[in-house]
């Protein structure tokens, strides 16, 4: 079923990205990059969120720390999407 526009937003990658998930794609049965995102988007948020210690106030810009990076790696990994 479509959503209505007032539900969506726009999600803004480099170029050379979606031309990569353009690519990884082919043939797998999603029929946009834009499926393939909101699939990979939603099966990330669905997992728990890891306990973090505090952030100091300085700290602008949130980082991914190097074990969720692997964790993202990996499950795409395993859906076919990485070598």
């Amino acid at each position: 079923m479509p959503r209505e526009p007032s539900e969506m937003v726009t999600l803004k990658i480099p170029r050379p990205l979606y031309e990569r998930l353009q690519q990884l794609i082919d043939g797998t049965g999603f029929r946009s990059v834009t499926e393939f995102a909101t699939y990979v988007l939603r099966d990330l948020a669905a997992q728990p969120v890891p306990e973090r210690p505090a952030r100091k106030q300085k700290e602008v810009s949130p980082r991914m720390t190097d074990q969720e990076l692997a964790a993202a790696r990996e499950r795409l990994r395993e859906l076919g999407y990485l070598d």
